[in-house]
């Protein structure tokens, strides 16, 4: 096909050619000191075209011999650049492969490669090349190599600014590998070098959780925790867990009262809504001798039982039956409440007899706890707790008999 797109264009070409060159009446004369030359115009501009299509032929040649050595130099770069390259993809391949040595010999090779181009070093392909050793060494455990490798990279991007890309990366492998050290404060320290908007990545918030938790700062973990649940670190499910778990150690870190209500206030108010939390504080309010700080903190979701589910209402009934000492009359009417919109829930009872027996109303709480106590949905814990209550209300009755009863089968529990 292009065979036939030529020769037609030829054919034009001869066309045109005849009609416009076909008449030759046309002269050019040049007049010289005296002399006249006389020649058709067709040939004229037959040498001229030819002469320029010479000229441009020399000057085209004339460039090509005088840039030979530039071009020369320039052939030589190109092929110590695609060197390196090859030993760098070479040495990324040795570490994705697990084998460490290789690829810091590699990698070690693709910088020497680089280095000996004769000008200025491409900034950001040493940055990584270092950044690529470091890794290499941190596997291998030489910290030394690793640290050395890390300063190197990190020199090049306060320096160069087309290496200001790896300054971020290597702070965020510095952190790890200081997680990786157990290192808690050191990766905190780094962490806290970049920038904001890099301290908001995924990534950066990953390692500061780590970090937090590390180092024992429950409420730093749990609000770094938080921001990777909105930023969709987490699946839902896992973020709830995670937060919760987070929120309970910071409770239990309490040394005091005062320590734990300061760090109740600190919680985000999502956390304060969660009814496994609440209860937690609660459980930790009464260890600490603070039980009317608890149920406190439980009368809200008393208040709207009625939209919790069965497990949100089973915490809640532990952790009151946990905070009971002291408890007002108030409460006893909240629990008959709540045990008349959900008669069939056993936990709900089984607090509800805890409070009949601490308002002293003993014939109500022996028939509560009973059937809390022989009830086997319950919790074992929970089972538990409700003999040595009824062993307690033997003994006031001076029933020595079903007193050894209840304690024998709080004893046989498991």
């Amino acid at each position: 096909m292009r065979t036939i797109i030529w020769l037609v264009l030829l054919f034009a070409a001869a066309v045109v050619a005849a009609l416009t060159l076909g008449s030759n009446d046309g002269l050019a004369s040049f007049y010289w000191k005296g002399w006249r030359l006389d020649v058709s115009l067709n040939l004229f501009l037959l040498v001229l075209v030819g002469s320029c299509f010479a000229l441009v032929t020399v000057i085209h040649t004339l460039n090509s011999l005088t840039s030979l050595p530039r071009r020369a130099r320039e052939w030589r770069l190109a092929q110590r650049e695609r060197t390196a390259q090859l030993a760098l993809r070479e040495a990324l391949a040795e570490f994705f492969g697990a084998r460490y040595g290789r690829a810091q010999k590699a990698v070690q090779r693709a910088l020497n490669i680089q280095a000996q181009t004769g000008e200025q070093p491409d900034a950001a392909f040493m940055a990584l090349g270092h950044l690529l050793a470091a890794q290499s060494a941190h596997r291998l455990q030489d910290k030394r190599r690793r640290d050395e490798q890390l300063r190197l990279a990190l020199e090049l991007a306060k320096t160069e600014p087309q290496a200001k890309a790896s300054e971020e990366g290597a702070r965020l492998l510095a952190a790890e590998w200081a997680l990786d050290d157990r290192d808690a404060q050191r990766a905190l320290e780094l962490l806290a070098e970049l920038g904001p908007g890099v301290a908001r990545r995924t990534q950066a918030l990953r390692l500061k959780l780590q970090a937090a938790r590390l180092a024992k700062q429950p409420l730093e973990a749990l609000r770094t925790a938080r921001l990777l649940a909105k930023h969709q670190g987490f699946s839902k499910v896992a973020a709830q867990g995670l937060l919760r778990s987070l929120a309970f150690e910071a409770l239990e870190g309490a040394r005091d009262v005062d320590q734990l209500r300061q760090v109740w206030q600190q919680l985000d108010s999502a956390d304060r809504r969660d009814v496994f939390v609440a209860a937690r504080a609660a459980q930790c309010a009464a260890g600490l001798g603070a039980p009317e700080d608890g149920r406190g903190w439980l009368r809200p979701f008393w208040e709207q039982v009625d939209e919790l589910g069965n497990d949100e209402r089973a915490v809640l009934a532990e952790a009151l039956v946990v905070a009971m000492p002291g408890l007002g009359p108030e409460w006893l009417q909240r629990l008959e409440s709540a045990v008349q919109r959900f008669p069939r829930d056993m936990h709900l009872a089984y607090a509800l007899g805890h409070v009949l027996a601490e308002r002293q109303l003993w014939g109500k709480a022996r028939l509560m706890l009973e059937q809390a106590a022989e009830d086997r949905g319950l919790p074992v814990a929970a089972r538990r707790r409700s003999w040595l209550s009824l062993a307690e209300l033997a003994n006031q009755d001076g029933d020595l008999d079903r007193r050894g009863r209840c304690f024998e089968a709080a004893a046989t529990l498991q």
